[in-house]
């Protein structure tokens, strides 16, 4: 793995790729619930390359918005079936903590319930180069 390619830049590429297919969809506004994956958004946020990743990803450049909640994660069947099933980086602190109790929860209920602060917002499909296709297990 580079060292751009950490478990964070990855997983923040699968949120992408949720995040566009929920848009697609109609679907809710995509919950960040991930302090970890949150704070690998912040840091590619201002980069050079962030267009690129984004639309790489999400086949647009996603705004970063404000989104306050709690309750439970919308988007958790799509990830999984897109990727399978969450790993520990989604239930992960920004200090590289994981919440044990947070993590067993989804093994046994197959749900996310927590809190965010932020989520993505669409760009201009039009004007991005499109997305790579993800073959769905």
């Amino acid at each position: 793995m580079s060292p751009t390619q950490t478990p964070e830049r990855v997983e923040l590429g699968k949120f992408f790729e949720v995040s566009a297919r929920e848009f697609e969809a109609g679907n809710t506004t995509p919950e960040m619930f991930s302090t970890a994956v949150d704070a690998e958004w912040h840091r590619v946020l201002g980069a050079p390359e962030y267009a690129a990743f984004s639309s790489q990803h999400a086949g647009q450049v996603f705004g970063h918005v404000g989104s306050y909640g709690t309750g439970r994660v919308s988007w958790i069947c799509t990830y999984e079936e897109m990727f399978g099933p969450l790993p520990d980086i989604w239930f992960t602190d920004a200090d590289g903590t994981v919440d044990e109790e947070a993590a067993d929860r989804y093994r046994e209920t197959g749900e996310v319930w927590a809190e965010w602060n932020c989520s993505p917002a669409p760009g201009d499909p039009e004007t991005a180069p499109k997305r790579k296709k993800v073959t769905i297990r």
